[in-house]
């Protein structure tokens, strides 16, 4: 089971305070651990919102709205994307993560990661292909 493990933003995170030495040091330590598990596939810490951008849909429109973005508790500061058995075991790694802001009040959202088998007849053959030809594209490129 793949899973999304979101570090969410706080004030300081979206006006760009950058993380100490020690908590770049713990962090490096932790994700040390979840490689050397197996677990870590990928992860990474985002620039604030503001140098980012949305794209609203409405029907065929489509409108730029560009960052800051309001919700700071909405939104993401980093990210890393597990392989583990369960969602408890990405729990309890979860629990054993350096606080990602130190001395303030953090949150990690976790979420599993859509597999090609959720979706059912949906995903037809020729679709599966096609997903399995764009990944190893993908892989190739690293």
């Amino acid at each position: 089971m793949r899973f999304m493990v979101m570090v969410k933003a706080t004030k300081d995170s979206e006006a760009g305070v950058l993380p100490d030495e020690k908590l770049l040091a713990d962090m490096g330590k932790f994700n040390e651990e979840l490689v050397k598990a197996g677990v870590m596939l990928a992860g990474e810490g985002l620039q604030p919102s503001s140098k980012g951008a949305r794209v609203r849909f409405s029907g065929a429109k489509r409108t730029v709205i560009d960052g800051p973005f309001a919700e700071t508790k909405e939104l993401v500061a980093g990210f890393w994307l597990w392989q583990v058995k369960s969602k408890e075991e990405a729990i309890e790694w979860v629990k054993r993560c350096p606080n990602p802001f130190p001395g303030t009040e953090s949150e990690i959202e976790i979420r599993q990661v859509f597999e090609a088998e959720d979706f059912g007849a949906e995903f037809t053959p020729e679709l599966r292909k096609q997903e399995e030809r764009l990944r190893a594209q993908v892989a190739a490129k690293k």
